[in-house]
């Protein structure tokens, strides 16, 4: 016979609360921010919950663990805002592909240059990949010397992050804002 499954108690995220506090004893700070000393945990919670507060472990890991009145609605909201505010002054740092061919004509070069120097500008490395076809295989000291070129004109904005190498029929190098 099988048996119906239990429904899962759910996780609690954040610091412990109330009756979650397991030690005997806490550091009690009420909600003007008083240090009150050593305090039983009963004793600290009923304070709180006459005051109209929870009682919310502030530093579990202290010898005895610090608790702090206030209110735990307010306390979570704020801490949800203030991990928005740090996730929205976030950069994320991308990886721009410009692909070049050995055989590229000059205009054509100037025109991945600028793009190269516009990703640079913002703040994104830059992946640089030279592509071998057929027969220009046989030429890969071309590709390394507009590898080269490039290296040489993004140096003042740009540091190479990896060097030219080649990676079967094509050679990558990678470029980072200064």
């Amino acid at each position: 016979m099988r048996r119906p499954m239990r429904p899962v108690a759910p996780q609690k995220d954040g610091p412990l609360s109330n009756e979650d506090i397991t030690s005997a004893d806490v550091q009690l700070i009420d909600a003007e921010g008083e240090n009150r000393g050593i305090v039983s945990t009963r004793a600290a919670l009923a304070e709180a919950q006459e005051q109209g507060l929870d009682l919310v472990l502030i530093s579990p890991n202290a010898v005895p663990p610090v608790a702090k009145m206030l209110d735990l609605g307010r306390f979570k909201y704020a801490a949800q805002k203030k991990a928005a505010e740090a996730r929205k002054k976030q950069k994320v740092i991308e990886v721009k592909e410009v692909q070049l061919r050995p055989n590229i004509d000059t205009h054509d070069y100037e025109t991945k240059m600028k793009a190269v120097q516009r990703f640079l500008d913002d703040g994104d490395r830059v992946k640089v990949t030279m592509r071998f076809r057929g027969r220009e295989m046989a030429h890969q000291e071309l590709g390394m010397q507009l590898l080269i070129k490039v290296k040489d004109q993004t140096e003042a904005i740009a540091k190479v992050e990896s060097q030219p190498r080649s990676e079967g029929r094509q050679m990558v190098m990678v470029l980072a804002p200064k």
